[in-house]
């Protein structure tokens, strides 16, 4: 694979709050949210970008990011922000396709490294329980 942080946590060596899984994607917690619910979504494959993984590929995991973010919209009754960084020069630290998916629960503009969430003992996994899709 491309990266090895995703590698470890697809193969369960580094612990993650999973929200979604199937064959091909995994949609997990991040550990550094901008707001709490912000979730990554990725292929299993290791693609490093969009112009690598196979359109089909990529459109299958573009269904999963709708479906992860209607269930947030029900669950969540908010609205999202949505978005995949591209290469290095876009914002792109892991060398690996993913989407954020991120809460808007505030009137936030943008967000920023300085503003990254905290959760408190325990109170990722139950987000992470929460948001599941069952």
């Amino acid at each position: 694979m491309a990266d090895i942080i995703f590698s470890k946590i697809i193969d369960g060596e580094i612990p993650s709050e999973k929200i979604y899984e199937d064959e091909s994607h995994l949609a997990f917690l991040s550990i550094n949210p901008f707001e709490k619910g912000h979730t990554l979504v990725i292929p299993k494959k290791g693609y490093s970008n969009i112009f690598e993984i196979p359109q089909d590929e990529f459109l299958n995991l573009c269904k999963v990011v709708y479906k992860i973010s209607q269930h947030f919209r029900k669950v969540l009754n908010c609205d999202l922000n949505i978005w995949s960084n591209n290469g290095e020069i876009s914002g792109q630290e892991i060398e690996h396709v993913h989407f954020h998916i991120v809460p808007r629960k505030d009137n936030k503009k943008t967000y920023a490294l300085e503003n990254i969430e905290i959760y408190m003992d325990g109170e990722m996994r139950n987000y992470a329980e929460y948001l599941r899709l069952k």
